[in-house]
């Protein structure tokens, strides 16, 4: 079985981003300030917006659902933007807008949770290296976003992957450095836990080997607080290693209230031995990868045969929502507690077909699930509008959606 990770982010404080730190490879990994990444960008002048829900057509798990949606037909409400360029990143404002980065690009855009309206560009972050599957690759706000404005970036340099904090308009602090980076398999996902408590899933970066590695940090969830330093609790405490084991991180979610984080793990190879996982995050486990041992923490879900290839996690209202590119889907699925773990109820695809292939996504604060496409990543068929962000509103708070 194989085992693949993507996890979590952190928030920063410092005068405007001055003092972050910067994390090492080795067996005490350490982290020395490096505040060499460079962005620009100006500061957005949006008012808050109240969001007007808006709701795709389709039924929950119907096979047939109707074709994608394009510029020649009828408006679909649930398309907020269209026409980016590899929209990766969400991260949903308080105010129930959301910033979405372009993986390729590095660009920041504010999308308005209704269609129609204009999307603008609010800061590009330079210094990317998309190849590889690298870029710009996830964002995080701050715990304390409404105080400090930061905002935590996963990203890939020419020389490494790493975690950087800052605001629309000052300067870019580093806050991890040195994840390594490969020729393939440079995936990252960040996600708060609470304050202290970044989550990094990285990637093996094209070497299994790296992700059994206790003192490495490639194929690892890493834990650390908002400055880049291990966090409080974590296994090996002068460590930012939280759990191991991990290929591929494709979703990263927090539990909202309860707090536990769910990571899930693309399979490193195709066909019927491969499997898609849906793991519960503990500090010091190994999770298989890439020799699953008996010591090893198996998942507490699998993506269905037909629904395979991963892009992303949230949860909301309790249910569990998974991306599924290869089945064009969204994956839904109860969550519940059981024997001091967590179940989760057979995952049930929708939008089957309606958006094509599905990569990110978010909960927001008002109920809405934000989710990008990517339909030009050379296995989709993609339409003129794309690629798109999508916002959606499940029915009654439930894993359904309305037709």
């Amino acid at each position: 079985m194989t085992r693949l990770h993507r996890l979590l982010s952190a928030a920063a404080v410092c005068a405007l981003l001055a003092g972050c730190s910067s994390a090492g490879r080795g067996s005490g990994p350490t982290w020395v300030p490096k505040p060499s990444f460079a962005g620009e960008g100006q500061q957005p002048g949006v008012e808050p917006v109240q969001p007007q829900p808006t709701l795709p057509s389709g039924s929950p798990g119907n096979r047939t659902a109707p074709p994608p949606a394009s510029s020649s037909s009828q408006p679909d409400p649930a398309v907020v933007a269209s026409k980016l360029t590899t929209p990766d990143a969400i991260a949903v404002l308080p105010d129930n807008t959301a910033i979405v980065g372009e993986r390729t690009t590095g660009r920041i855009v504010l999308v308005q949770p209704q269609p129609g309206q204009a999307v603008k560009t609010v800061r590009t972050l330079t210094g990317i290296d998309p190849t590889g599957g690298g870029g710009l690759l996830d964002l995080a706000l701050s715990p304390n976003y409404l105080q400090d404005s930061l905002i935590f970036a996963y990203l890939t340099t020419a020389t490494d992957n790493r975690v950087v904090a800052f605001t629309l308009t000052g300067p870019v602090t580093t806050v991890v450095t040195g994840i390594p980076r490969g020729a393939s398999d440079n995936a990252g996902r960040i996600a708060f836990g609470g304050p202290g408590q970044l989550y990094i899933a990285t990637g093996d970066a094209g070497r299994a080997a790296a992700a059994a590695d206790p003192a490495g940090l490639a194929g690892k969830v890493l834990r650390v607080s908002e400055i880049g330093r291990p966090a409080a609790g974590n296994p090996v405490p002068a460590s930012a290693v939280y759990a191991r084991g991990l290929h591929l991180s494709a979703g990263l979610c927090v539990v909202p209230d309860s707090g536990p984080v769910i990571e899930v793990d693309a399979a490193a190879t195709a066909g019927p031995g491969a499997i898609d996982e849906v793991n519960l995050l503990r500090g010091g486990a190994d999770y298989g990868w890439p020799k699953l041992l008996p010591s090893s923490t198996g998942p507490i879900a699998e993506l269905p045969a037909a629904q395979r290839s991963p892009g992303g996690c949230a949860v909301l209202n309790g249910v569990l929502y998974v991306t599924s590119l290869d089945g064009q889907s969204l994956l839904a699925g109860r969550l519940a507690p059981r024997n001091g773990t967590m179940s989760v109820s057979s995952l049930t695809p929708s939008l089957q077909r309606r958006y094509g292939r599905l990569l990110t996504v978010v909960a927001a604060p008002d109920g809405a699930l934000w989710l990008t496409t990517s339909n030009k990543d050379g296995h989709g068929k993609p339409t003129a509008d794309d690629e798109r962000v999508l916002r959606i509103v499940p029915q009654g708070g439930s894993a359904t959606f309305p037709g």
